[in-house]
């Protein structure tokens, strides 16, 4: 076990009805004025925000919005967000939604106070300081934004979708209310898991050997996962399901799923996967970060596995109870590829894509997928296998 540092400033309120607290409490932490951050239309139609500023002005605290957050959320909306914020003098954040709720939250969080421009935080030219305070509520379980150290915003006008990290602009307070979660579409949900499954993967085949408390930890987090998911879609309002879903997706990227196995101090794991996927929904921002993951994250697998085959058995026994025939290569090509077989399996039968050509991607896109990668990683990157332009084009090449 490697040493490490595990810092989790937020607190959770998680539990039915917990959002009715939501006034008071942010009222008790001296907070006067509020921005109010939340996306495009569901946490509206359901009548969530209207319940959460009734609640919030019981608690005589004062509101200015900003509305309709975009899925991939732009740097526009932030700089919009910066602007509101210094006018109105805010005490601190308050985003009601998912990951990208939070992150746009996060970023403003992050630039308000700052000079500069609000992307310079996510092109290298600035690093997170002092921020606002943020509190949550969620209401969709997918990215752990609610309990994490990254953000990640995208930039239409240089078709970029970059992340930042640092713990200044964690959330101070998150409230989980698996009810609120019920009214998410099927495809919403199962984009949600396959992300869930993709950040322990990210910490998990991080190049680091086995560190048996946090592997079973991870390991355990993805069997969860794998069996509420089938729950929750055949029965939305199924609580326990939803409950285990949405505290999943907290431990899945608040890095206990990734203590002991980093092999220098920072970030656990290269985060190869998602730096593939980014670059997708960056070149398309229809495409859903999970559902991309789904079809990526087999496919880095089965081009890296050789570099520890160990790591991939490991993974394999502890979440599917596969275990090789034997001890030759040919064993255990086949239990890692059964293994990777599995996941790629549960994905699609939770209704996940499974190729790159169902998002309407052809090949011809790869060179420019690879190149952005590249402008935003560097090349070679990655820990379990640095990845050059070759292995990256050939990534998204076998995923067709």
């Amino acid at each position: 076990m490697n040493p490490f540092t595990f810092y989790t400033p937020t607190k959770y309120q998680f539990g039915p009805g917990v959002v009715d607290a939501v006034g008071e409490t942010l009222a008790g932490m001296g907070w006067q004025r509020v921005l109010l951050v939340y996306g495009k239309g569901s946490a509206v139609r359901s009548g969530l925000i209207a319940r959460v500023k009734d609640l919030l002005a019981q608690a005589g605290i004062k509101v200015v919005e900003l509305p309709g957050v975009r899925p991939n959320p732009e740097i526009a909306s932030v700089r919009e967000g910066v602007g509101i914020a210094r006018e109105f003098d805010v005490q601190g954040i308050l985003a009601v939604g998912g990951g990208s709720v939070i992150d746009a939250s996060k970023a403003v969080a992050m630039a308000t106070p700052y000079d500069g421009d609000a992307w310079d935080f996510f092109c290298g030219k600035a690093t997170a300081g002092e921020c606002l305070p943020i509190a949550v509520v969620l209401t969709i379980p997918a990215a752990g934004s609610e309990g994490s150290s990254s953000c990640v915003i995208s930039n239409d006008e240089l078709g970029a979708k970059n992340g930042t990290n640092g713990d200044s602009f964690r959330p101070k307070l998150a409230f989980l209310d698996p009810e609120l979660t019920y009214s998410l579409p099927p495809y919403q949900t199962a984009a949600g898991v396959t992300d869930m499954i993709a950040h322990v993967c990210e910490r998990s085949f991080s190049g680091v050997g086995a560190v048996r408390i946090t592997d079973y930890i991870a390991y355990g987090l993805v069997r969860t996962l794998i069996e509420m998911a089938p729950r929750a879609l055949a029965n939305p309002n199924d609580y326990e399901a939803r409950a285990n879903i949405m505290w999943a997706g907290t431990l899945a990227h608040n890095d206990i799923a990734g203590c002991g196995r980093g092999k220098v101090a920072g970030r656990v794991g290269g985060w190869e996967s998602h730096a593939l996927e980014h670059a997708m929904s960056a070149y398309d921002t229809s495409i859903t970060h999970g559902a991309g993951l789904a079809v990526i994250l087999p496919a880095w697998m089965r081009y890296v596995w050789r570099e520890d085959p160990q790591r991939f058995l490991d993974f394999g026994r502890g979440v599917f109870g596969l275990e090789p025939a034997g001890d030759s290569e040919a064993d255990i090509e086949q239990a890692v590829t059964a293994t990777i077989d599995a996941l790629s399996a549960f994905f699609a039968s939770i209704g996940m894509p499974s190729k790159l050509g169902e998002f309407g991607l052809t090949r011809e896109v790869i060179p420019t997928l690879a190149s952005s990668v590249i402008a935003v990683k560097g090349e070679p990157f990655g820990c379990f296998k640095p990845l050059a332009r070759a292995d990256i084009e050939a990534i998204y090449e076998s995923a067709f």
